[in-house]
């Protein structure tokens, strides 16, 4: 289908969504479905919920920040269980601001829009529709129109409870248009948007001396006061403030730390009370979830300032610091440059790996942890196995510092090295040595790193190059094996028939004489060194073996080439020593013979075809990895 036949749809839906009736015909939609009349706090909880919740390794993953949010599964579930979960159920939490607070490009704003647009979504479906009093700039909840001494008669009756109340604006309509005749009232379904100012609001602080309350309160509008004859008449005041506009929904305060103090001051009743003021009026009622994100050095600046207490009292902050796993900082870096006009640029495989091992690193702390270094810490966080660690040793090194995570290398400057590394290249095409090249480079004009920190960050590169040159060996080394997984299958089941034969104490048989012999220590000893086992730890470590296998075929299980993680990496290990010096002669000879060049087109293929090369990055690789083992 065409746009237009598009947008012709999509017009199509807005009017069948549209509903437009009277007050006593909003209560006959309330009967049979009670939940439109939920507060602002329960509204983005459920649609969070609605779209769904997984539990993974004890912790919860909510799909609505799929996709968007990356390696901050912690901060996400709090930010959930301990704001929106209690405020939805009315508990004082929804009378909180609430604050994110992390570094910069942590993810605080796209938290924000996420919620922003989520709403703007949630708003069109049967759970998220929301209703208002027809004509009214603050789309006010209809409920506001039952009389005080009547909502506990409504309660038992409708079983919703009724806050706040009503606009004077609506107060004086009801007087004048509708005769007091509340069931006659217009009520209509709105749909929130941040671009029309309908539920969704957005203030930025500028200059104090310029900035004026109105932008949050609504302001009189003098070209009214001959007609109604008073400032002092609603029907004089445009109720057109971000706190107006936002009422039934959000409002994200920008910068909020940064603002003037009376803008605060407004905050203060509209968290504990509900309401604000505005003009000459009573307190206005205002629904509404007021978010705001800072920085931690600004935050610190706030909480110090004693004129802030009163306010400080009604912010519930949350840490939102970056994400410490590689494989998820890779997933940030593949959404920006999907984003942005580099998606046609081909990125070499790693590249973005190296990368991202870069940035964790500059972000981590160093543990006090006995033989623990950074690479470990870094590899346990992204849930891979570190020998002699386990998941208890992994929750004490997330709990060791509050505030890991904090500061480091900001993803926005990796992806700015990386456009800066795709201009310099003739070709559109970068690898992993042309990142660490470039994020190296920008550190001499990174304004805010101090000469301390910028030598840290060379030795983290260093350290990022040291982890893509195992990298690139072991996957030049595969492409170089035929039929690798079956190289590796073999090479295995004969280890294990060697192993099973010195455990039992029983000899094996020859396939083809048939003649009986002793296992082959010297097969089993190259395999086993690999990974460091000793003479003396070699007996524990078959045994720990075959007690594997034994387990694995009582639960019905076949043990395979993955079934035990040391083993497979010491058969890999073992087959790529063989084959070194095949890979160091062919991809390091200027003048191959036939039969190299024929193995290297067919390493390039497999490069191309199976590891995600193109072939200018696939020969850079070997041109690379032939370089390292010559040295």
């Amino acid at each position: 289908m065409d746009i237009l036949g598009k947008i012709q749809l999509h017009r199509e839906e807005e009017r069948r969504l549209a509903w437009e009736g009277t007050f006593g015909e909003y209560l006959d939609v309330l009967r049979e479905r009670p939940y439109v009349a939920q507060s602002a706090h329960s509204r983005v909880y459920n649609m969070i919920k609605d779209a769904g919740i997984e539990e993974v390794n004890g912790t919860k993953k909510y799909n609505f920040f799929n996709n968007q949010i990356f390696g901050l599964e912690d901060s996400i579930e709090r930010l959930v269980e301990e704001y929106f979960h209690p405020a939805a159920k009315r508990l004082d939490v929804r009378k909180r601001i609430l604050l994110l607070m992390g570094p910069v490009s942590g993810g605080k704003s796209t938290i924000v829009t996420m919620l922003k647009r989520g709403l703007e979504d949630y708003s069109k479906t049967e759970a998220g529709a929301v209703f208002a009093i027809k004509g009214c700039p603050m789309h006010e909840d209809p409920l506001h129109l039952i009389p005080h001494h009547l909502r506990d008669d409504f309660y038992r009756e409708f079983g919703i409870r009724i806050e706040g109340s009503l606009s004077p604006l609506n107060t004086m309509r009801l007087e004048k248009e509708y005769g007091n005749c509340i069931e006659d009232v217009m009520v209509e379904r709105i749909f929130f948007s941040e671009d029309k100012r309908t539920g969704i609001g957005t203030f930025s602080p500028s200059d104090p001396k310029s900035q004026d309350i109105a932008d949050l309160t609504g302001s009189i509008d003098f070209s009214t006061i001959a007609e109604f004859g008073s400032e002092s008449d609603p029907r004089a005041y445009r109720f057109d403030g971000e706190l107006n506009k936002a009422n039934r929904g959000m409002m994200e305060f920008q910068e909020m730390l940064k603002c003037d103090e009376k803008f605060l001051w407004h905050l203060l009743s509209l968290t504990q009370e509900g309401n604000f003021k505005a003009g000459r009026f009573a307190l206005i009622s205002a629904d509404e979830l007021i978010v705001a994100h800072t920085n931690e050095s600004e935050y610190r600046s706030f909480i110090a300032n004693k004129k802030n207490e009163a306010l400080h009292s009604r912010i519930i902050v949350m840490g939102v610091p970056y994400n410490l796993r590689v494989s998820e900082e890779e997933r940030i870096y593949e959404k920006m440059i999907k984003e942005s006009d580099m998606s046609h640029v081909h990125i070499a495989p790693h590249a973005l790996r190296v990368a991202a091992i870069f940035s964790v690193l500059t972000r981590l702390l160093d543990s006090k942890k006995q033989g623990m270094d950074l690479i470990k810490k870094m590899r346990l966080y992204d849930g891979e196995i570190v020998e002699g660690y386990n998941h208890i040793d992994l929750e004490e090194l997330q709990k060791e510092f509050a505030d890991e995570g904090m500061s480091g290398i900001d993803p926005r400057y990796v992806i700015n090295r990386i456009s800066s590394a795709i201009i310099r290249k003739d070709i559109p095409s970068i690898n992993a040595l042309d990142v660490l090249r470039s994020m190296k480079d920008g550190l001499d004009h990174h304004a805010s790193i101090t000469k301390e920190d910028k030598e840290r960050f060379i030795n983290f590169i260093s350290l990022a190059r040291k982890e893509y040159d195992e990298i690139a060996k072991k996957e030049v080394q595969k492409a170089f094996v035929y039929s690798y997984e079956e190289s590796a299958k073999t090479l295995m089941d004969n280890y294990l028939d060697n192993v099973e034969a010195y455990c039992n104490k029983n000899k094996l048989r020859d396939p083809l004489t048939g003649e009986e012999m002793s296992p082959d220590e010297k097969l089993m000893r190259s395999i086993e060194e690999q990974i460091g086992i000793s003479e003396n730890a070699k007996k524990a470590f078959r045994e720990e073996i075959l007690i594997r296998i034994s387990a694995y075929a009582r639960k019905g299980k076949k043990f395979d080439y993955n079934s035990h993680e040391r083993l497979r990496e010491a058969i890999q290990k073992k087959l790529f020593a063989d084959l070194k010096d095949v890979v160091k002669i062919t991809t390091s000879s200027k003048t191959p013979d036939e039969a190299q060049l024929k193995k290297v087109n067919e390493v390039i293929a497999r490069l191309v075809d199976e590891h995600g090369y193109n072939t200018t990055s696939a020969n850079e690789l070997l041109r690379y990895v032939g370089s390292l083992l010559n040295r």
